[in-house]
């Protein structure tokens, strides 16, 4: 389950060492590496709440998800 990114790693080890299955980590770590792509490849540490929101309206204006996705995300 190794990426190449140290920060999904950290993630992925935290998600692991907490039980989280294999399917949970694979997709929490697919959205966190798209919300790192949408701001070209910022830290998550450097964004706050304004970029999550912009995020999030993205996918249900643009990419057709819909608002009932967004919340779950």
């Amino acid at each position: 389950m190794k990426t190449r990114s140290p920060y999904l790693n950290y993630i992925a080890d935290y998600m692991l060492t907490r039980q989280y299955s294999l399917r949970t980590i694979n997709a929490y770590l697919g959205w966190i590496a798209k919300f790192i792509h949408f701001y070209n490849k910022r830290h998550p540490s450097s964004m706050g709440d304004a970029e999550v929101k912009a995020f999030l309206d993205h996918i249900v204006l643009k990419r057709n998800m819909s608002p009932k996705h967004k919340a779950q995300l």
